[in-house]
């Protein structure tokens, strides 16, 4: 089968020349510092040979658990948030059908989402709609004290038991979480739920390819086989003795680093011309977002839906600030095909589009706004997916991931730790009195 490819011709113009090149020692120090986990962060590793470490019989294991759940619930809730929960709705969205929620004879359970915010709306009207429902619920929580999960999951545990009882919540109710230690694990001990184990050693935005994102896509229907097989194949064409040049996750490490330093490109733009790769650009703001953005450096990661956003920030992007570079994940052959129609009357004037596929407007779309953006200042990286199934989305979640750990090492912080994340977690427990935190609240409402 072939493989994503990756075309930086449109950036490095932008570069004096050899510069993506003159990257290659340090792309290599840091390819053996992560071989060797001798960088910053070296205990969250577990990603890098994840792919290949995977067994068949984990697999069949995870996709027993998930058959159970799609015979007994016609709902499943995924509670989490980040890195729980963003990789297995970017691959869920991505395979899905659109529409598919709307149907009334489903062959999947619908899967939803929650755990992610503190929206209490958004909670109320997800019990609503749970409540003449047979639904189970994936808890993924390393501690089991996050906030935004927690507090979903209470809500939705104590409505599986009254609605379910708590014999048949059991069976429906999963936990993916630490193997031994923290409030989740000792729940879902207390309570006799079906666990699986966070590792230690791989921290959540790099957790897709665990049971954090494995489980729900197997629960939604799909092949988590090939999902592994597309990344463990990926893990091998991005391996330390992959040339540079041939090795895809290293070049484009090397080349953002480089349009960062050498060109003042702040912002990266993840694009896609796909509505269904939308969660994919959001899981992807994160792997970036939460690597990279510490010590006062990083390249800033936001995403735009084309055409759509066209219409929106195309004005900035064509002529704002020239700050920004593009990153085009583009898709060679979409899974459906639908052939622009003839009309008599003709008033929109498009006629002259009759049977072409609709694929082939979007790529000229997508070719024209290359050109509009390279003219206009904006440097563009290609990555190209021959289409979308759970083989080439496995490739592109570990091509990101490595790339990113590339990447984070040349820019000279750790890919691997979040420490920032903390800061309005204390703030926000220091303002709802939570014990231990007196010394804060005061200190904090002084400020007020």
């Amino acid at each position: 089968m072939e493989s994503i490819k990756l075309d930086i011709s449109k950036a490095v113009q932008f570069l004096n020349p050899g510069a993506v090149e003159a990257l290659a020692p340090q792309v290599a120090a840091a390819q053996e510092a992560l071989e060797n986990g001798t960088c910053p962060g070296n205990d969250f590793l577990g990603w890098l040979h994840l792919p290949s470490s995977i067994t068949e019989a984990f697999l069949n294991e995870v996709q027993a658990v998930a058959d159970t759940l799609r015979e007994k619930c016609e709902v499943v809730v995924v509670a989490g948030i980040g890195g729980s929960y963003l990789g297995a709705r970017a691959v869920i969205e991505a395979l899905g059908n659109s529409f598919a929620w709307l149907e009334n004879d489903r062959k999947n359970p619908t899967i939803l989402f929650a755990g992610n915010n503190i929206g209490e709306d958004y909670l109320y009207e997800l019990t609503e709609y749970l409540k003449d429902k047979k639904f189970g619920v994936i808890n993924i929580s390393k501690s089991g004290t996050t906030t935004e999960t927690a507090l979903a999951f209470r809500l939705l545990k104590k409505q599986c038991e009254t609605q379910r009882g708590k014999a048949e919540a059991k069976d429906v109710i999963v936990a993916v979480t630490d193997a031994t230690k923290g409030a989740a694990r000792t729940a879902a001990t207390q309570e006799g739920y079906k666990t699986f184990v966070i590792p230690d050693n791989i921290g959540g935005r790099f957790s897709v390819l665990t049971p954090v994102g494995l489980l729900p896509i197997a629960v939604a229907g799909f092949d988590i086989k090939k999902l592994v097989e597309g990344a463990q194949v990926m893990e091998q064409e991005t391996a330390n003795d992959v040339p540079f040049a041939q090795n895809i996750a290293a070049r484009y490490a090397a080349v953002r680093q480089a349009l960062y330093a050498q060109a003042g490109k702040k912002i990266e733009i993840i694009v896609n011309y796909q509505p269904k790769l939308h969660f994919m650009s959001e899981w992807w703001k994160q792997l970036y977002g939460e690597s990279e953005g510490k010590d006062l450096k990083g390249i800033f990661p936001a995403a735009c839906d084309f055409t759509t956003d066209l219409h929106s920030m195309g004005q900035w992007i064509q002529e704002g600030e020239r700050s920004i570079f593009e990153t085009v994940i583009s898709i060679e052959d979409p899974n459906r095909k639908l052939l622009f129609p003839h009309d008599d009357e003709n008033l929109d004037g498009l006629n002259f589009l009759e049977g072409k596929r609709i694929d082939e407007v979007n790529k000229m779309a997508e070719l024209g706004t290359l050109l509009a953006h390279v003219d206009g200042g904006v440097p563009n990286i290609r990555v190209s997916v021959p289409t979308i199934n759970e083989y080439y989305l496995g490739q592109m979640i570990y091509f990101f991931e490595k790339a990113c750990g590339i990447s984070g090492l040349i820019q000279e912080v750790n890919p691997f730790n979040q420490p920032g994340v903390e800061a309005y977690k204390k703030n926000m427990f220091a303002l709802l009195n939570k014990p231990g935190y007196e010394a804060e609240s005061k200190a904090i409402r002084e400020r007020l």
